[in-house]
């Protein structure tokens, strides 16, 4: 497996810190968190997004992917919700990074309606990522948390281009057992986002197996892959008194890896 952190872990941090962490972690690669408040973001001239690039290059990083926040399934306009998706493909495409994240974000709308919503703007995506050499990969979250909720999305679209990323919290807190989320996203899978909590209840991040996850059980289908990304994605943004990431990722690489051996 190939290993990828999140910088929604390290909440602002410059490039250059981002990916001198992931070098000396031994990280194959970053997600990048594409938010305005973030260094990296749509708002970026080309010659600052070649800088970025420049900079993964010289340390042997990789950008795994751009984490936008574009939510394909709400309710309103759809021009909006392309426009921003547009957005983060040509973010991404200029990165070099094979792949965004978007969220659901159906709200509480019926489940066929979301769907039809987000099928229809993702089929509508696939064939600007297509020309950009990107892949769109829906998240299982909030309206949509298990494998099976993304599973029907992204049969529904029926475009290579378009995938799923599984966020092993959220399939597991909505009851759905990590082999089944696995068996149903496998055909569509980009990448991983692991991470750990104190509880179902209590979401508060910890260590790489410090905590209530069952990671050994999500590790263990895609270690069988020895080109599958797993991403620690290890949420201090919204926590900010948790540990800082820095210290942390040395042993969270380890774990992982001791993880894909089992």
């Amino acid at each position: 497996m190939r290993y990828a952190f999140s910088t929604l872990g390290v909440p602002g941090m410059p490039v250059t810190d981002a990916v001198r962490l992931a070098a000396g972690a031994g990280y194959d690669g970053v997600e990048l968190r594409a938010h305005p408040e973030e260094p990296v973001h749509p708002g970026l001239v080309a010659h600052e997004r070649r800088a970025v690039v420049a900079e993964f290059a010289r340390a042997g990083v990789e950008i795994l992917g751009v984490a936008g926040y574009a939510r394909v399934a709400q309710a309103g306009d759809d021009e909006p919700v392309y426009e921003e998706l547009h957005r983060l493909l040509y973010l991404a495409a200029d990165l070099g990074a094979p792949y965004v994240r978007v969220f659901p974000g159906g709200g509480d709308q019926p489940r066929d309606a979301a769907d039809a919503t987000a099928a229809r703007r993702l089929g509508a995506a696939a064939e600007v990522a297509a020309e950009a050499g990107v892949r769109v990969l829906l998240e299982n979250h909030d309206s949509h948390p298990t494998g099976a909720d993304v599973a029907r999305v992204v049969a529904a679209v029926g475009h290579h281009h378009v995938g799923a990323l599984w966020d092993v919290l959220h399939a597991w807190r909505a009851g759905e057992a990590p082999a089944r989320t696995y068996g149903l996203l496998e055909p569509y899978l980009g990448y991983v986002q692991v991470k750990d909590c104190v509880s179902r209840e209590d979401t508060t991040p910890v260590a790489l197996g410090a905590g209530a996850l069952p990671l050994g059980e999500c590790l263990a289908p895609v270690a069988a892959h020895a080109d599958a990304w797993v991403c620690w994605e290890y949420e201090k943004r919204w926590y900010p008194r948790v540990p800082d990431l820095a210290g942390l990722l040395a042993a969270g690489r380890a774990y992982l890896e001791r993880g894909a051996a089992l």
